[in-house]
């Protein structure tokens, strides 16, 4: 109903809106203990490996203390521990998969979702997960990105363009090739990554030319687009406008990198964090990838669960006590390094990170749908289990999944396939599979995306 009606007002009016849900929504991110917890990491910033240790230690045993005090499911995994502070070594604790997750949500959860901000989402894995965060671990998360991103410059009310997986736009919108949807109170505009397209990319182009953005948030893979775009048709973005691009929810590759910091004329910093509350990775100045040891505890682990310099992901979050996240096998692969940095931030580098990809799903109608986008389509839906997308055709795809049918209904599946309709458009057939099994790769891996015409697209 809300949806209908944002549809049919007025731009100015549909603007207007989202800087009223914004200013209500920063009130909450950026109130409480915001300022205490970016101070807190700002100075922090340049202690040593042994003093990040003693503090990631403390915040790992109180983490645990929690989780046993108010989680149903944490109090039967752990019953054999007396005291937190007992536990020498973390392997002595068992690994939390996403299915585990799922099946045990309730039971994991510490709060009451009214009590709370809710998550959902369906993660670049495919696997529908609802989680809930305390006002408290948003305001922290917040000051963590926001620490990093001040570093090269950026604060809240600069004037920012965000591509992120917010359907902002109209009917009207598109027929005026209007791509995006302007908060003026807070300088952010932001661009409907649904509709980028060969045919549309000349608007957002000159848009981001005419609002002069200072910084650029959001899908790398779309930014590409429009970069790539601009370089094939002699397009010159003016220099000295965007101070830094930072990417979210995707891997960065060096191509996609140099792309980007070549024809938008700036430096691309990279982070890593999930949508679950995963602790985060943040790129410094040196480009250096660097674990945040306030934030969690990461570990690296080959397929027999044994530590490893390059293999899965294993987290322990600081910033989840809604749903605690305690060794949650997370679905990404990352490699450490023994490098040392000299930026002055002395927690670990990491070398790369290898478990995102930047597939996507082709449409003719809308152009390429990225993972962030496609792994969206599981918002405000249950029963879910895994989904994987297959292209073998530009006029179609076909969607396998496995689902959960106490909570799955013919609701359910309506509003799943209309969340497809926001990304591909009408023109496309969409075919659903129900299966009870979705096979890895010969790899292992997981693939929530397989496009086989990547040959057939013009790029």
């Amino acid at each position: 109903m809300m949806k209908r009606l944002y549809n049919i007002l007025p731009h100015f009016i549909q603007n207007l809106l989202i800087s009223l849900y914004n200013i209500l929504a920063y009130k909450k991110r950026y109130g409480g203990n915001y300022s205490k917890y970016f101070k807190g990491i700002n100075q922090n910033y340049t202690l040593s490996k042994f003093e990040l240790e003693k503090i990631q230690q403390q915040r790992f045993s109180l983490t645990i203390e929690e989780a046993m005090k108010h989680s149903s499911f944490y109090q039967k995994q752990y019953s054999k521990i007396e005291n937190p502070n007992d536990i020498k070594n973390i392997t002595q604790l068992p690994i939390l998969s996403k299915e585990m997750l799922r099946q045990n949500i309730e039971q994991i959860k510490t709060i009451d979702k009214r009590k709370g901000i809710l998550s959902k989402t369906g993660g670049t894995t495919g696997k529908a997960i609802e989680v809930i965060f305390t006002l408290d671990n948003i305001q922290e998360r917040y000051a963590f990105l926001d620490n990093f991103r001040s570093q090269y410059g950026y604060v809240l009310g600069k004037r920012t363009a965000w591509f992120s997986g917010k359907a902002l736009l109209s009917k009207t919108d598109t027929k005026k090739k209007r791509f995006w949807k302007t908060d003026y109170w807070f300088k952010v505009r932001y661009y409907s990554t649904f509709h980028i397209k060969t045919p549309y990319l000349k608007y957002y182009l000159e848009n981001l030319i005419q609002f002069k953005p200072e910084y650029i948030i959001g899908f790398p893979s779309s930014i590409l687009e429009i970069a790539k775009y601009g370089i094939q048709n002699g397009y010159h973005f003016p220099p000295d406008t965007i101070k830094a691009i930072f990417p979210t929810a995707e891997t960065i590759t060096e191509e996609i990198r140099n792309c980007l910091e070549v024809f938008f004329k700036t430096v691309v910093y990279n982070q890593y964090a999930s949508s679950e509350g995963a602790p985060f990775i943040f790129e410094c100045s040196k480009n250096n990838l660097h674990l945040e040891m306030q934030s969690g505890v990461y570990e690296v682990l080959d397929q027999n669960n044994n530590p490893t310099k390059s293999g899965k992901l294993i987290v322990t979050s600081f910033t989840t006590k809604g749903t605690p996240l305690i060794r949650y096998d997370i679905g990404d692969d990352i490699e450490l390094s023994d490098n040392i940095c000299t930026c002055g931030n002395n927690n670990p580098i990491v070398k790369t990170i290898l478990g995102r990809t930047d597939d996507y799903v082709y449409s003719k109608e809308n152009g390429k749908i990225n993972l962030g986008n496609i792994s969206n389509t599981l918002k405000e839906t249950k029963g879910i289990i895994q989904f994987q997308v297959i292209q073998n055709y530009p006029e179609s795809i076909l969607i396998k999944l496995i689902i959960d049918s106490r909570l799955y209904n013919s609701s359910i599946e309506k509003i799943f396939v209309q969340n497809w309709r926001d990304r591909v458009g009408n023109e496309i057939h969409i075919e659903l599979e129900y299966v009870s099994e979705i096979p890895n790769e010969i790899s292992g891996k997981y693939r929530m995306v397989k496009n086989n015409i990547k040959h057939l697209i013009d790029v």
